[in-house]
C-alpha cells in the first residue's frame, strides 16, 4: 500500500506529516547530491535544519484536508507534493520575517541569519552580522523557487495546473499584503482593533488556513461551492489561531514556543491585544504602553509592566473570548458543510490545536 493510499484510507494527520517530510527531505537530499558548486550545500544544510527544526505543517496538512474535503481519491500523490510546496514556500515567509523582525530564534533553534552569520563568525562582528542577513535574503529566495519547483516537478494535469494557478497567485499576495499592512502597523500605538485585524486576515487567516484548504480542493477538482465551503471554516480558524499566537508572543513561555516573550513587545508589534488595551487604558496606562511598546531596548521589568496592563484593561480576557467565539463559528461550519467524516474529524482536530495550543 503507498503512502498516499494509506492516507486516505485514515486521513491520519501523523502519517500526512511523515509523508511530507519525506518529499521534502528527498527533494533537499537531491538538490544537495547535484549541487555543482562547493557553496549550495552549505545553504541547503542551513535550509534543511530550519524546515525540519520542528514546525507544525499546519498548511500541508490543511492542503491535504482540502484534497479528501472536495472528493479527491487515494492517489494523493500531487496533494502531497503541493503540501510540501506549501511548507517551502513558509520557509522563505519565515526567513524573511524574521530578518525584517531581527528574530534571534524560531523554534527554539537559532534563526536563518543567525545561523549563518555564525557559519562565518570568525571576521568582525558587523562584517558577519552583514553576511546572515544577506545569506537568509538569498536563501529565503531560494526557498521560494523551490516552492514552485517542487510543484511544477508533480504529476499534474493542463486542468489541474490551470485550477491550481489563481489560488497560488492569490495566496501570495495575499501575504505580501499582510507582511507590508503588519510593516506599516508596527511601532504604532493605537486602538485601531480593524487595522489590526486586516493584518491577522490577511497574513494568516487566509494566507495560514484558508488558502492552503483551496490549493487541496483545486487540484481534487473542487468547484466554487466547495472553496466557500472551505472558506467558512478556514477564515474563523486563522483568525483564532493568529489570535492565540499574539499572546502567546507575549505571555507564552519561550522554553515552550521557542520564541521571545519581548520580540512583539520590542517591535511593538500593533496586535488586536494591544488594540483592545489602548481603547481601554486610562491615562496613566496609555501612557506607560506608549512610553514601552517598541522599544528595541526593552528589558523584563517593563514587559512586566506591559503584561500588567494587557490583563488590568481586560484586553487579554477579550482576545480569550474571541478565540473561543471564532472557534464555536468554524465547528458550527463544519456542522453544515457535509465534508465526509474523516476530513471534519481532522479539521476538528486542527481547530483544537490551533486555538488552544500553548506553543
Amino acid at each position: 500500500m503507498t503512502t498516499a493510499t494509506a492516507v486516505a484510507d485514515s486521513l491520519d494527520l501523523a502519517a500526512v506529516r511523515q509523508a511530507v517530510d519525506r518529499t521534502l527531505t528527498e527533494f533537499l537530499s537531491a538538490k544537495a547530491e547535484s549541487a555543482d558548486s562547493a557553496a549550495l550545500p552549505e545553504l541547503i544544510d542551513v535550509l534543511s535544519r530550519f524546515v525540519t527544526a520542528g514546525g507544525k505543517r499546519l498548511r500541508p496538512l490543511l492542503c491535504v484536508c482540502g484534497w479528501y474535503a472536495a472528493g479527491g481519491g487515494p492517489e494523493a500523490d500531487v496533494a502531497l507534493r503541493a503540501a510540501a510546496s506549501l511548507e517551502l514556500f513558509h520557509a522563505f515567509a519565515l526567513i524573511h520575517d524574521d530578518v525584517m523582525d531581527g528574530s534571534d530564534t524560531r523554534r527554539g533553534h537559532p534563526s536563518a541569519h543567525r545561523a549563518l552569520e555564525a557559519a562565518r563568525a570568525c571576521g568582525d562582528g558587523a562584517s558577519t552580522e552583514w553576511f546572515g542577513v544577506s545569506g537568509a535574503i538569498l536563501l529565503g529566495d531560494l526557498a521560494l523557487v523551490w516552492s514552485d519547483e517542487i510543484l511544477t516537478t508533480a504529476s499534474m494535469s493542463a486542468q489541474q495546473h490551470q485550477a491550481l494557478r489563481p489560488v497560488l497567485d492569490a495566496m501570495r499576495s495575499e501575504v505580501m499584503l499582510g507582511q507590508y499592512l503588519d510593516l506599516l502597523a508596527t511601532g504604532q500605538v493605537t486602538g485601531d482593533l480593524k487595522e489590526a485585524m486586516d493584518v491577522v486576515r490577511y497574513k494568516t487567516a487566509k494566507y495560514t488556513i484558508e488558502r492552503p484548504l483551496h490549493v487541496g480542493a483545486v487540484l481534487a477538482g473542487g468547484r466554487a461551492a466547495d472553496l466557500e465551503a472551505c472558506s467558512a471554516y478556514a477564515i474563523p480558524v486563522g483568525e483564532a489561531f493568529q489570535l492565540r499566537d499574539d499572546l502567546l508572543g507575549v505571555f507564552g513561555d519561550p522554553r515552550v514556543t521557542g520564541k521571545s516573550d519581548l520580540d512583539d513587545l520590542r517591535e511593538g508589534k500593533r496586535t488586536p491585544l494591544v488594540a483592545l488595551a489602548v481603547q481601554r487604558a486610562d491615562e496613566r496606562q496609555l501612557s506607560v504602553l506608549k512610553s514601552l511598546l517598541g522599544r528595541h531596548d526593552l528589558d523584563a521589568e517593563g514587559a512586566a509592566s506591559v503584561r500588567r496592563i494587557l490583563e488590568e484593561t481586560g484586553a487579554r480576557r477579550r482576545v480569550e473570548e474571541m478565540i473561543a467565539s471564532r472557534y464555536e463559528q468554524a465547528m458550527r461550519a463544519l456542522d453544515s458543510v457535509g465534508f465526509p467524516t474523516a476530513v471534519t474529524a481532522a479539521l476538528q482536530e486542527i481547530a483544537r490545536a490551533a486555538t488552544a495550543r500553548s506553543s
